[in-house]
């Protein structure tokens, strides 16, 4: 049995972190920057560092081992301000979390608040000058006297063309594509001889590297190219084209030694995210409803004395992976016999009462929808849910439809705030929302849902038209 088919192969980890010197020595220089800051600080506030600041010391500097490396503050960015931004969410994570240990140990009293502000502040403020000048003094070395490897590219289609790009254009990246070898379309009896030719450029050139990036139907090439190749004393990377496919939240991990990509997976599958996002939503809708419960009051006795019928309104939606739930709203409509097929309502419709046109217009109709949240059927953010008869309809129209369910539908979202907002007047329409829906699934965060939820109020008041 080869060394490469034995079970001892597997036991090698394949995604592996390639760290740095200069990783580890910012590492290093943050740790010094949060220690000497916090005990100067104790220093000049007590005249001595308190068995209670010793302990926060270990603790911050163990938080920031393990969340700088989860929020890849240590890896390289093409802009500045990408990396200011990693550090300010990582060290605020830092410092939001030490607080809650705090609290849990009813230990808060112990500090001074003076003391833990500027410490937050100025060791924020240290990290970010010395990242600043890491960041400068490296990009100028890789910049003026630094050679790049060259490598070469097998392939020539839309995923070879975006890795050339993004090798090239990174200093960052130890390589440069200085050839490129197109063979998707060489006939099979021809591969030998193409192989040889492509082995006498390598080392005619002083190839280092080779980049596979050929089509998914064309992988076949892959172990003829390893076969022919391996012996070059180069180094072989393949880059699947899985951006052929049609992808939702897509990774890669491992398992027992075997890479596996995930092409379509809920962001909430897993523990920690969907414990954040409902923490969350619960949270903030438990807030709402007190501070809103006036407006909610006042919307209710509108609807009861304007028109014959229920305050609230439930119907049937499909929600998280297709499960079923009666949604909330106020009682825009008057009272008529039900449908089978559900109409979206139009401008003007003539089933709106006054009361009811004026929440639809300002979405007060939809905050009954804060109770959904906190039964854990909606989420504050993520697609709106549809009625079933639309979902029937537009699953046959528009691709991948009822991948919008792969998380829990929201009351707001990335579609509404950029302005697919009420009645979807064409197929068009439709499509763009699911295209919105679908980019908030692959790149959901709870600092997304955030920014979602804080441009909400004035897409509200500058759209306000588009619902009725």
């Amino acid at each position: 049995m080869s060394p490469q088919h034995s079970p001892l192969w597997r036991t090698k980890r394949l995604l592996q972190n390639h760290d740095t010197l200069g990783q580890w020595v910012q590492h290093i220089l943050n740790a010094v920057i949060v220690s000497a800051t916090l005990v100067a600080l104790a220093l000049w506030r007590d005249g001595q560092v308190g068995e209670h600041y010793r302990v926060m010391l270990v603790f911050s500097l163990l938080l920031m081992t393990i969340i700088y490396n989860l929020m890849g503050v240590f890896r390289r960015f093409d802009s500045l301000t990408g990396g200011m931004q990693h550090l300010a969410r990582a060290w605020g994570t830092v410092i939001i979390l030490l607080g809650w240990l705090a609290f849990l140990t009813k230990t808060s009293d112990n500090y001074s608040r003076q003391v833990i502000v500027y410490w937050a502040l100025l060791a924020y403020i240290l990290q970010a000058g010395f990242f600043y000048i890491g960041h400068f003094l490296h990009q100028s070395y890789r910049r003026h006297f630094y050679r790049r490897l060259p490598a070469l590219m097998i392939g020539e289609g839309e995923l070879a063309q975006h890795l050339t790009r993004s090798i090239n254009d990174n200093i960052w990246i130890n390589d440069r594509i200085v050839d490129h070898a197109p063979l998707a379309d060489t006939p099979e009896s021809e591969r030998p001889a193409v192989l040889r030719q492509l082995a006498e450029r390598i080392s005619g050139q002083g190839i280092r590297r080779i980049y596979v990036a050929l089509p998914l139907e064309q992988t076949a090439w892959l172990l003829a190219i390893q076969n022919s190749l391996s012996e070059l004393n180069i180094d072989i990377v393949w880059a699947p084209d899985i951006f052929s496919l049609h992808l939702l939240n897509h990774s890669v991990r491992e398992l027992g030694g075997v890479p596996l990509i995930n092409l379509n997976e809920t962001p909430l599958r897993a523990g920690g995210p969907a414990f954040v996002k409902a923490t969350m939503d619960k949270l903030i809708a438990s807030l709402a409803l007190v501070a809103l419960s006036p407006l909610l009051l006042a919307a209710a006795a509108a609807v009861r004395f304007s028109s014959p019928g229920p305050i609230i309104f439930k119907q049937v939606r499909d929600g998280w992976d297709g499960k079923k739930f009666f949604v909330y709203k106020f009682r825009s409509m008057y009272v008529h016999e039900a449908k089978t097929v559900v109409e979206q309502a139009k401008r003007h419709d003539s089933r709106i009462t006054p009361v009811g046109a004026f929440l639809r217009r300002t979405s007060i109709d939809e905050l009954p929808q804060l109770f959904n949240v906190l039964n854990g059927s909606m989420s504050l953010v993520g697609p709106r849910p549809h009625a079933e008869s639309h979902n029937q309809y537009y699953s046959t129209k528009v691709k991948a439809y009822l991948a919008r369910h792969r998380i829990k539908p929201g009351i707001t979202g990335l579609a509404q705030i950029n302005g697919f907002r009420g009645e979807t007047e064409n197929l068009e329409d439709m499509e763009k929302r699911v295209e919105y829906d679908l980019a908030y699934i692959s790149a959901w965060s709870p600092w997304l849902d955030l920014r979602i939820l804080l441009a909400t109020p004035m897409r509200l008041i500058s759209k306000a038209g588009n619902a009725y």
